[in-house]
């Protein structure tokens, strides 16, 4: 992976997470904020239980990069195919981009309803009950499992480093780029209820995630039309 995939990463995810992340998954931490998290509790613990929440989430985003990484690495046999996957993550960015500025609904119509299934919410219910660490380590790796364009946006470039370990790298970098934002969320409520502040953060992840798109598309470009460019796998 080169340093600008690593730094736009970072930069989308961070921004994004303000954005996108809150209004997705804020309600599934203002639940467990009141409900799982006794007031007694010292601010040392309860900063513990928001962690302990956000390393779950990162866990499956882990594995689900290592997976996708794997898959992407099996389908990247030659340098068309490499670069056909480049340009097809890299449209999927501009859609995410166009998505989240309100122009077109791409990430709302490959977001289906994961968590209205009786399992999901049963294990949901049973988790709210507990207050042990490992039952906000468990909540956070089932929040992971939820449907998120998002998420899939970052699958995809996951998907195209064409390995299991850096394609779960992505997915740490994306996990831990989101824990500023769903972290403070538990702690700052009114701040993330100023719908100008989530537009502002919404608009700057757009912007870095068309760019990231544009660069995304230009590299899958160059690898169609540079048959002898060295097929990038694990920079």
């Amino acid at each position: 992976m080169e340093a600008i995939d690593i730094v736009s990463i970072i930069t989308i995810a961070f921004l994004g997470s303000f954005g996108h992340c809150i209004g997705m998954c804020g309600g599934i931490v203002i639940a467990y904020s009141g409900t799982k998290i006794d007031q007694e509790w010292s601010k040392f613990k309860q900063a513990i239980s928001h962690l302990f929440y956000s390393f779950g989430r990162i866990l499956t985003y882990v594995v689900l990069g290592a997976m996708f990484g794997y898959l992407g690495g099996v389908a990247t046999f030659s340098n068309t195919a490499n670069g056909i996957l480049w340009i097809v993550a890299g449209t999927a960015m501009i859609l995410a981009g166009l998505s989240l500025i309100g122009k077109i609904k791409f990430l709302i119509l490959i977001e289906h309803s994961f968590s209205k299934s009786l399992w999901y919410q049963q294990s949901f219910k049973s988790l709210l009950r507990n207050q042990s660490l490992l039952s906000f380590f468990l909540l956070g790796m089932l929040n992971g499992l939820l449907p998120c364009g998002f998420v899939y946006f970052f699958a995809i470039t996951a998907a195209s480093t064409g390995s299991p370990f850096y394609g779960a790298l992505v997915m740490l970098i994306f996990g831990l780029s989101t824990i500023p934002a769903l972290f403070s969320l538990g702690f700052f409520v009114g701040l993330f209820k100023h719908v100008s502040f989530r537009n502002i953060m919404m608009r700057l992840a757009a912007i870095t995630v068309l760019l990231y798109g544009v660069y995304t598309i230009y590299n899958g470009y160059r690898y169609l039309v540079e048959p002898d460019r060295t097929i990038l796998q694990c920079h």
